[in-house]
This record gives C-alpha cells, structure tokens and sequence, in this order.
C-alpha cells in the first residue's frame, strides 16, 4: 500500500464540480502517524527513485518524520506464481515528497533509508557545471498525478512520454466521473481517447481511463 494509503481514498476522491482540491493526508503504515500537505516557501516536491520493493519503507520513515510523502500506485500485469495477475505497484518505482533541501540531502545521503533511496534527476537541463539538477515538480503538476492514482482505478496506465501521440495541443480538464479536475491533455491508447497526466522530467506519464469528450473542456495552459 501506498503512503497515502486505500483507506484515505475516501478522503481525496471529488465529487462532481469543481470544488477545491485538498492533498489528502499522508499516512504511515506501521505507525497510524499522519501528516497534512502544508504550503511552504521553503519546501518542494521532490521525486526519489526507491529500491524496488522499499517504497512504503522510506515513505513511512518520512511521514514518521513529519514530513509529506506520496507514492503512487498502479495497477500492473505480472506473472504470480506461473499465472497472470494484476498488482500495484510504484509508479516507475518512484516517492513524491514535498520537504527542505536540506531534508531532501538528508534521505538521499545520511537516513536509514539512503541505500534504497536516490534522486530522480532531470535529464532536461543541465548546470552550469555541467550536471543534471535533481527533479523537483510545482504543486499545480502533482495535483493530477494524485487525483489520477488516488482512487487506483485499474485502467489507470503508465506510458512512455517518447511514444504518446497526443490529439491535439490543447489541454483540458474532466468535468463528471471519477477523475473530475484532472488536467491533462488528450491522446489515443489503447484504442480510446484519454487524460495523459505527465511531469515534465519524467520519461513516463499516466492515463486516465476512457474520458467521453462530453465530459471534457479546454483549459489555459
């Protein structure tokens, strides 16, 4: 299960219209302890790349911690004992977590956590001195991820940025159903039209499940 585990799904699931979005609570598994997202200026999302298989670990460390941990979780085919069988998992093996710079450097280097646990780094830019800075993500851009993955519908769909052919140029936003106030942009997969939700710097993004286009309307972008 994820940080922000099934049973808050209740709490971050919208109902029709367009009522304000609240980050539901980050929850540790082990302890029951539970963290609010709070708007910091001294604070940003940051991505990690996690061990495989160590995901709730760091995320519970964090939210243990006092600090805001997101790991989103999608439904995937895998062979279990010689049989299909559909199982979450991490997407691209990933932890959002919205901490200091300096509580960011301290999980990559000096936690308990640090042999699981490194940065995702941006591939897309490059320093001065030459290196790729780790990824960060605006809360505008995290708000679809975890209204996407939040209610872990199992047609939810992870898909390479690389080779997604969007409709057009135009962003929208879902206006009834389960996803309602997801933003993204629209693009054919699996032989349907769906919400692709992406972060800029990530080579994968996620899908929505088949968005009618009357439940559609363009937004600024």
């Amino acid at each position: 299960m994820n940080a922000l585990n099934n049973a808050n799904i209740r709490e971050c699931q919208p109902s029709k219209g367009f009522a304000s979005f609240a980050f539901p609570k980050a929850k540790s598994s082990r302890t029951g302890v539970s963290v609010r997202y709070v708007p910091s200026p001294d604070k940003k999302w940051y991505v990690f790349r996690i061990l495989f298989g160590h995901a709730q670990k760091v995320a519970d460390t964090m939210i243990e911690s006092g600090d805001y941990a997101y790991v989103a979780m999608i439904w995937k085919d895998q062979w279990c004992d010689g049989k299909k069988c559909r199982v979450l998992t991490p997407f691209m093996n990933l932890l959002f977590a919205y901490v200091t710079d300096e509580k960011a450097d301290y999980y990559v280097r000096k936690s308990v956590e640090a042999k699981f646990t490194t940065y995702y780094y941006n591939h897309f830019i490059t320093t001065a001195q030459g290196y790729n800075p780790p990824l960060t993500v605006p809360s505008e851009s995290m708000e679809p991820l975890i209204r996407t993955t939040a209610i872990q519908d199992e047609h939810v769909m992870e898909v390479d940025m690389k080779k997604c052919r969007f409709v057009s140029e135009d962003f929208v936003r879902v206006t009834e159903g389960p996803f309602v106030g997801v933003v993204g942009r629209v693009a054919r997969v699996a032989r349907q039209n769906r919400v692709v939700v992406y972060i800029e710097g990530l080579q994968a993004g996620l899908t929505t499940a088949y968005i009618p286009p009357y439940f559609l309307e363009k937004v600024n972008r």
